[in-house]
């Protein structure tokens, strides 16, 4: 089943590093997607989902679902089909500067940030804490000039903040202060959109802004594995929808856990759960902008506890891409969740195929692909500013051989053949080194012999004087008068910076 592109307005800005379009890489072949796709669709009209609300529920059975006697509530195939065929296939997500948006969709590969961790790596210390409210500002400073992440999804959870409320308010101020890319965040409530959207509103100098520049999405998990619907994030998203917020819904089955233990079956699951949300999406407002993070995560099934770094979890995240893809549906994969507890080999290998293959596959956005540590249950400034580095080749990777009319010039082959024999000084050299080849920031290429004479310095110990240089810098994007109405008005806990 191919599904034509719908786009949503929005023209996609200029990113500091573009985002490539991916695709190449397709580990389910044609017959494999199409079974993993026709189970899908049967496990929703034979088995269908559980704890759907009353209310909503009578909406989809006007509109040609089935509610069973134990109050499962299953959707025909073609009812299935035509949500798919009018769902948005672009997505736009501005920025709170605006030449900083994105437009999602297509296979168009984008970086970005994720996950609620609870504890940092403390350089300074090189011990694990809690988060603080300050080091999420930070992270997402880094977020903010760090040429290969596109956006910014809070990656931790400000364990300093006392209750929900405030955990919400103070999430999001810090995210829009820290970052001038699109943001997203979580809500503990659907009653902490109002005045989160109240105070975006006011960062941006006008009643009704963020409707018209939605420079924040809304992360939420619709559903519950196995195949029940989340009454609180269905909740959440209805009042996020009413504030014209840009939705990524979620689901985040475990193989052997929460799903069955093929990788077959649990993307069979998987994909049904996440068809779940969009048919919420569809019965409440056909084609509103909803990016659908289908994460299938994997067991180590000696512990029964969650890999992130797992070759399974490449694949399984890969293939999740291949069939958002394929279906026309903007896709969010993860990646980058290393199992290693420090910036070390194991979390480089782990992280480098992990999302090198998500990029390949197609993945429109990338969550938890850099910062992350210990199956994402931490975070670390420098590990961030790493995988940044990692992640400029991997965009570079998914571009692939680029085929332009002058790529392949036989009379300069032949000119540099029979003359100087090198072609470091030709034009053509000088003009593409900067758009045809990526250099690392991080990464050092130095001989051995210079690398000793330079202090010998691990990539680890750059990365740490990077970090310390890249914090010194303040972001100016919010008014002062903005910021300063904003801490009038909440209970903002984030110390007042330069």
């Amino acid at each position: 089943m191919v599904r034509r592109s719908r786009a949503i307005s929005g023209a996609r800005a200029p990113l500091a590093t573009p985002a490539p379009r991916g695709g190449r890489f397709a580990p389910l072949d044609p017959a494999g997607f199409e079974r993993i796709i026709t189970a899908a669709l049967d496990i929703l009209a034979r088995t269908g989902i559980a704890e759907c609300p009353d209310a909503l529920a009578a909406q989809m059975v006007a509109a040609g679902a089935t509610r069973r006697d134990d109050g499962r509530v299953c959707f025909p195939k073609t009812m299935v089909e035509t949500a798919i065929a009018r769902a948005a296939g672009r997505v736009s997500l501005p920025g709170f500067v605006e030449d900083k948006g994105l437009t999602v969709g297509g296979g168009h590969v984008h970086i970005g940030t994720g996950g609620a961790a609870t504890e940092i790596l403390d350089s300074a210390t090189g011990a694990f804490r809690g988060a603080q409210l300050a080091d999420l500002y930070d992270l997402m400073r880094l977020v903010g000039t760090l040429p290969n992440i596109h956006y910014g999804l809070r990656p931790v959870i400000a364990r300093d903040m006392d209750e929900p409320f405030a955990l919400d308010m103070n999430t999001g101020f810090t995210c829009l202060k820290a970052c001038a890319k699109p943001i997203g965040i979580s809500f503990d409530s659907a009653a902490h959109l109002d005045p989160v959207v109240s105070m975006f509103d006011m960062a941006l100098g006008r009643e009704g802004g963020f409707r018209k520049q939605p420079f924040c999405f809304g992360v939420i998990v619709h559903a519950v594995s196995p195949l029940r619907y989340a009454a609180e994030g269905l909740e959440i998203m209805q009042r996020a929808m009413a504030h014209r917020m840009p939705l990524q819904i979620c689901t985040a089955a475990q193989a052997g856990a929460t799903s069955p233990v093929t990788l077959a079956g649990a993307l069979a699951q998987g994909l049904a759960e996440t068809l779940a949300g969009l048919m919420v999406v569809d019965t409440l407002e056909p084609g509103y902008p909803c990016i659908f993070a289908f994460m299938p995560f994997i067991s180590d099934l000696r512990s029964g506890a969650m890999t992130g770094g797992s070759g399974e979890a490449a694949v399984a995240a890969a293939a999740a891409a291949q069939l958002l893809l394929h279906l026309g549906l903007p896709s969010t994969a993860s990646a980058g969740m290393t199992d290693a507890k420090t910036p070390d080999a194991q979390a480089g290998y782990e992280k480098g195929y992990t999302v090198a293959l998500a990029a390949q596959a197609g993945a429109d956005m990338i969550n938890l692909s850099v910062g992350m540590l210990g199956s994402i249950m931490a975070a670390s400034r420098e590990a961030l500013v790493i995988d940044d580095d990692m992640c400029g080749a991997i965009l570079r990777s998914v571009r692939g051989v680029e085929m332009t009319d002058t790529a392949i010039d036989l009379d300069r082959i032949e000119a540099v053949a029979t003359g100087e024999g090198h072609y470091l000084g030709e034009a053509q050299t000088l003009e593409l080194m900067k758009t045809e080849y990526t250099y690392p920031s991080l990464g050092n290429r130095q001989s051995i012999a210079d690398w000793k004479d330079a202090g010998a310095r691990t990539i680890w110990d750059v990365a740490v004087e990077h970090t310390a240089d890249l914090l010194t810098r303040q972001p100016t994007h919010l008014p002062k008068d903005r910021e300063a109405a904003i801490r009038a008005a909440f209970d903002i806990r984030l110390p007042e910076g330069p």
